[in-house]
């Protein structure tokens, strides 16, 4: 029998610095409050107010990363501290206090999705079943057929009177018979074979099913304004869905596959079973949704890099920091334009910001995919470029008197 054990933070005390390694516990609270503020998310949740019941430092401890948040006492603070270690044995004899984590994680992702979009793109998808005729019609006249397809499909489905109900229906009819989309409609197969460059979920589909990846690769997407923006390339052993399981809603990005891919399918039957009699399941999700929440809120730092190159690099070291490559060679599973379009970057700046990465001595291209030498390099520039931008902004900020 593990045994947890309490701490309390005096008001005005700090409960988390930002950029400190002590993340080996997370702490709930039992009576108090506590303000928590992040400096590199510059949305509407940067700051917020923690009480009785919330949780504190989760993301960084099963994540296995630096605190990224300030959080100060704004009273006497009493809370329950709980090891890396423990987390298991907790989860064993108290399901609800995991799954109201990882609830938790799922609403602040689905989130802090929309406001990635915001920041990249200047705009957010509609919101309505009528974004995925335009996400169709997005791959369509980009020449993805397969893709278009399946969109074409689930828009019909979704939206039976829908205004583009004669588009869809003509363009699906045509692209149907030449198409190697599959799984049009969901099946009761545990595994799935998904052809490269088919989608497996379009955004704003309904649907809650949870995909486990066992082969191949998974990016995972958001279309507006007529663009794309990548928000992932997921691998062997990432899930993606998960969001539409824990919170019944629509999915809030599409999937589709970047190489041939079998997937296995949790359903809601299933995934209940599982949870009740699969702790290391709960587990798993709840380091899964820290990955993808610490690495969101990496991202959130880059909207703020002004030069394309400098956005570039930083990325790149996001994706390395988050597959956990920090030293030694790495070969990535991302090419330059999907670096390129984790960055959103604008389209007259794309052809520059390829042309200095390709002259940058620690990348190299293997088979298309970006090869880095020396790990430990691009993380340290990425930190210089970093340093510049702050100043940067900084500066700005005094010219513009917004300090």
């Amino acid at each position: 029998m593990f045994q947890l054990s309490f701490v309390e933070f005096k008001k005005s005390s700090y409960a988390l610095v930002d950029g400190a390694d002590n993340n080996d516990r997370f702490y709930i609270i039992q009576s108090g409050r506590v303000n928590v503020f992040n400096t590199l998310d510059p949305g509407k949740n940067s700051t917020k107010i923690l009480s009785t019941g919330d949780f504190l430092g989760v993301i960084p401890c099963m994540a296995c990363h630096a605190q990224m948040e300030n959080a100060i006492a704004v009273e006497d603070t009493k809370a329950i501290a709980v090891t890396r270690e423990q987390y298991p044995s907790l989860i064993e004899s108290n399901v609800p206090i995991a799954m109201k984590i990882i609830r938790t994680f799922s609403n602040r992702m689905r989130e802090m999705n929309e406001q990635l979009t915001q920041l990249t793109l200047n705009n957010v998808s509609s919101g309505t079943q009528e974004q995925i005729f335009k996400v169709a019609e997005y791959y369509d006249k980009n020449g993805l057929y397969d893709i278009a397809s399946y969109a074409y499909y689930s828009y019909l489905k979704e939206c039976p009177q829908g205004i583009e109900k004669a588009r869809a229906k003509k363009r699906f009819a045509e692209l149907k018979s030449v198409s190697h989309a599959v799984y049009y409609e969901p099946t009761d197969e545990l595994v799935r074979d998904y052809p490269k460059g088919t989608m497996i979920m379009a955004e704003i589909q309904t649907g809650s099913d949870l995909f486990v990846i066992q082969e191949g690769q998974v990016k995972i997407s958001k279309v507006v304004n007529g663009k794309e923006m990548i928000l992932s390339i997921l691998k062997k052993g990432d899930m993606f869905g998960e969001m539409a399981l824990l919170e019944n809603k629509t999915r809030s990005a599409s999937a589709i596959a970047q190489e041939n891919c079998k997937v296995m399918v949790v359903n809601q039957k299933n995934f209940n079973h599982m949870v009740s009699i699969h702790s290391q399941l709960i587990s798993r999700l709840t380091i899964t949704f820290a990955d993808r929440l610490w690495a969101m809120y990496r991202q959130l730092s880059n909207t703020r890099f002004k030069e394309p190159l400098h956005k570039a690099m930083d990325m790149l070291s996001i994706q390395l920091e988050k597959d956990r490559k920090l030293f030694g060679s790495y070969q990535t599973a991302i090419t330059l334009q999907d670096l390129i379009d984790m960055c959103a970057i604008p389209q007259k700046y794309q052809s520059m910001a390829l042309n200095a990465l390709q002259n940058q001595k620690n990348i190299r291209l293997v088979n298309e995919k970006i090869f880095i030498p020396n790990c430990q390099e691009i993380i340290k520039l990425a930190a210089i470029f970093k340093k510049q931008e702050a100043e940067k902004n900084k500066s700005q900020e005094k010219r513009t008197g917004n300090v």
